[in-house]
């Protein structure tokens, strides 16, 4: 598509205007014949040189693979192959929803010469989303007109959960300890621990630790040193229902509840210990539990397109699928946004996946509602809203009560804090022997 510049329509807005004068002034007439003579020309001429320039190559260079949330690089490298000079505007179509920095780029080029654009962009929504063509605005060499083209071809992106923060975690070797990370490790020696090694006696061994065999042949007291338990299962149950799809901020609740899930699957696997996940209101995924190196990947292509619905999750088919499905005892973290409605069906729930497994309900909490709790009342209005929030807060702790009551283990925390809490959870269950 050929469009006119603005300094082509500057020229025919002034040539109208003379045209519009001879009527009054017929001496301008000479003048007004040449000037549209000159214009024709110009204009006509403009276009030839404009059709007959070869549109550039082009190249898109991205990750196939992007994380939410995260900022992406994208450069665009074209190749003008024309004899002259060029202006271009360069605008790529990226995925609807993404952030982006840079477009639309600028550039002025020599004849028969190579450049790139770099942008960046923040994908916002987890899936398989695609690029479009390139759109290019070429100046025609003396600017009179525009000619507005898409060159390249589409490209198809992958959207998965946040892993960044888990591979950052991987490589600094996983220091639990770590204050940026705000984990604990605790490490206990005793009974229902997998043994570790023998040692030299240490004052504050229990009686039951003393290797009497191994004392007697090393003539001193050696004592048995013990760590966590290996080889447990963690069940990991996610809820995609319709509470799930509140935001706090750009990205909603299950996205955190995913980066949660992958955080802690890999905690665990790194300590031995098996993972399965299950979903419940959205479509279905199940992954029985296994200890592999490959079981992080697999949770990230099981779950990367999988967004909330509007679906009202059933909590107590949910924990019958998963009786059936995994007889084994585990640690079973059931991931949701905790409502007062859900007291009935989520305490049935917990009651049958109790009778095998031992459950832990890690709810997220509105960052909206501390919010309405912490803010002045200037008018009637802010009466009302702290009201009803803190009402809502007081049923909400209510239910958390009762489940506690039933000997489920609650974590009622903001989304940026799910994943650090569920793993000190976890780190906490397997310290105790609660497995």
């Amino acid at each position: 598509m050929t469009l006119p510049s603005n300094r082509l329509l500057t020229a025919l807005a002034v040539w109208l205007a003379l045209a519009i004068a001879t009527v009054f002034l017929p001496a301008l007439s000479p003048w007004c014949g040449g000037l549209g003579a000159v214009l024709l020309l110009w204009a006509t001429a403009d276009w030839l040189l404009l059709r007959a320039q070869p549109l550039p190559a082009s190249q898109r260079v991205v990750n196939a693979t992007l994380a939410v949330g995260e900022w992406s690089p994208v450069e665009i490298r074209l190749h003008w192959a024309g004899s002259v000079p060029a202006r271009l505007s360069v605008f790529d179509h990226h995925p609807a929803g993404f952030a982006q920095e840079g477009l639309p780029g600028q550039i002025l080029t020599a004849g028969n010469n190579s450049f790139a654009l770099r942008y960046r962009v923040r994908a916002l929504l987890r899936g398989d989303h695609q690029f479009g063509q390139i759109e290019l605005r070429i100046v025609s060499p003396w600017q009179a007109w525009l000619r507005q083209t898409k060159v390249g071809e589409a490209q198809d992106v992958r959207v998965y959960p946040n892993f960044a923060p888990l591979a950052r975690h991987a490589l600094r070797a996983v220091d639990y300890r770590n204050a940026r990370f705000g984990l604990q490790q605790r490490r206990r020696r005793g009974q229902g621990m997998d043994f570790s090694q023998l040692r030299e006696y240490r004052e504050g061994d229990s009686m039951r630790q003393i290797d009497w065999k191994a004392t007697t042949r090393m003539g001193k007291m050696i004592s048995r040193e013990y760590q966590d338990e290996r080889d447990q299962r963690i069940l990991l149950l996610v809820d995609c229902g319709r509470r799930m799809g509140a935001r706090d901020g750009e990205l909603s609740h299950f996205d955190h509840a995913l980066d949660s899930v992958l955080m802690l699957a890999y905690v665990a696997l790194s300590h031995g210990d098996r993972v399965g996940l299950m979903t419940l209101g959205g479509p279905e995924r199940y992954l029985p539990a296994q200890h592999s190196g490959a079981t992080v990947s697999r949770i990230l292509r099981e779950t990367y397109d999988l967004q909330p619905t509007l679906q009202v999750s059933d909590f107590e088919r949910a924990a019958q699928q998963l009786l059936l499905r995994e007889r084994k005892r585990a640690l079973v973290v059931l991931m949701t946004n905790l409502r007062d409605e859900d007291d009935q069906s989520l305490i049935a729930a917990t009651r049958l996946l109790g009778k095998r497994h031992l459950v832990l309900v890690a709810s997220l909490r509105e960052s909206a509602l501390d919010r309405a709790q912490s803010e002045g009342i200037e008018n009637a209005h802010d009466a009302a809203r702290l009201a009803a929030a803190v009402g809502y807060a007081r049923r909400r702790e209510a239910a958390l009560k009762r489940l506690r009551a039933e000997g489920v283990l609650c974590l009622d925390v903001a989304p940026e804090d799910l994943a650090i809490e569920t793993v000190n959870r976890y780190l906490a269950v397997k310290a105790a022997s609660q497995l």
